[in-house]
């Protein structure tokens, strides 16, 4: 247990901060897997938006520092990668 008054405010601090990380890394790979599912069977303009909210969440991981700005980079380049193959199929 914490012995002084600052150790106790960073065990609150702590707190808060981790449950507002893991609320935006669910909402996160919530969005992503959602974009997958619609890449997989959706409609073309379906997969677009799921794409393109997914990115939107990721960006936004990465600006508060919740996701490294290269691991939010990377999703988002395979995310693309698999709407432009799916574009290209279906066009």
């Amino acid at each position: 247990m914490a012995n002084t008054k600052s150790a106790i405010k960073r065990i609150r601090q702590n707190a808060r901060r981790r449950e507002r990380n893991r609320v935006i890394t669910t909402r996160t790979r919530t969005f992503v897997k959602k974009a997958r599912a619609a890449q997989g069977d959706g409609s073309l303009e379906e997969a677009r938006t799921a794409t393109m909210d997914a990115i939107r969440t990721l960006d936004k991981a990465a600006e508060k520092g919740i996701l490294h700005k290269n691991n939010a980079a990377r999703r988002k380049g395979r995310l693309m990668a698999a709407l432009a193959k799916i574009e290209k199929e279906r066009a």
